[in-house]
């Protein structure tokens, strides 16, 4: 059974929902908490923290390793500087993920990324995984005045789609996602296999669920 009749427009997470970026994420913090000689966090450790933009992943991470706050400044630098030396080297398209947006294309919805990350790294992301092409428009977390889970990233998404929100698919990962759709007015579908801030993903308020992107089809 459709979500929603006569969609116009979907609008789709990055990390965690089309890339799994976690090992990205992993190399270039670990490569500032170096710089600033400061211990390392695992994978496991850093996860938790993804999915609120970089401002939120810097910081926590720096409280992770007991450091003051007042060296997010030069870590907010050195963050930027090493992952955009690294970006989308050491991340994989998670299975699926092209044959689901193949499926949105093809039920003639237009298409926009809507992620925390900031802008130039997600189009770069996008470019070198080969997912660009799919999207009509890409938003990252300093393209608006706030980020998710604020509705305005995707109220101001649809306007630029053209699309009613009522009318518009969210698809994502997370509370973020899901928190952000339902104040936009907005149907949202989860991945199971994303990140949510560690949480399990099952109890977030969604309209439904899928395993693999490849799956959304059956949602339409």
């Amino acid at each position: 059974m459709p979500l929603a009749p006569g969609l116009q427009a979907a609008i789709v997470d990055l990390d965690g929902t089309l890339v799994d970026t976690l090992g990205d994420f992993t190399v270039a913090l670990n490569a500032t908490l170096d710089e600033l000689s400061l211990r390392r966090l695992t994978a496991a450790d850093i996860e938790p923290m993804v999915g609120k933009g970089s401002e939120h992943l810097i910081r926590s991470a720096l409280s992770a390793v007991d450091a003051p706050q007042r060296l997010y400044d030069a870590a907010w630098a050195a963050y930027q500087r090493h992952y955009d030396e690294i970006n989308g080297r050491h991340s994989d398209v998670y299975p699926g993920v092209e044959e689901g947006l193949e499926v949105l294309r093809r039920s003639g919805l237009r298409l926009a990324c809507v992620t925390n990350k900031p802008t130039r790294f997600a189009a770069d992301l996008l470019q070198r995984k080969g997912l660009a092409k799919a999207f009509d428009a890409v938003f990252g977390g300093d393209a608006f005045e706030r980020k998710k889970p604020d509705p305005l990233p995707f109220v101001r998404t649809c306007e630029a789609l053209g699309a009613a929100p009522s009318r518009t698919l969210v698809v994502g990962d997370s509370s973020n996602d899901a928190a952000a759709a339902r104040a936009a007015g907005c149907p949202v579908v989860l991945v199971t296999y994303g990140y949510n801030h560690g949480e399990p993903v099952g109890s977030v308020d969604a309209d439904g669920f899928v395993d693999s992107l490849a799956q959304i089809g059956r949602l339409l």
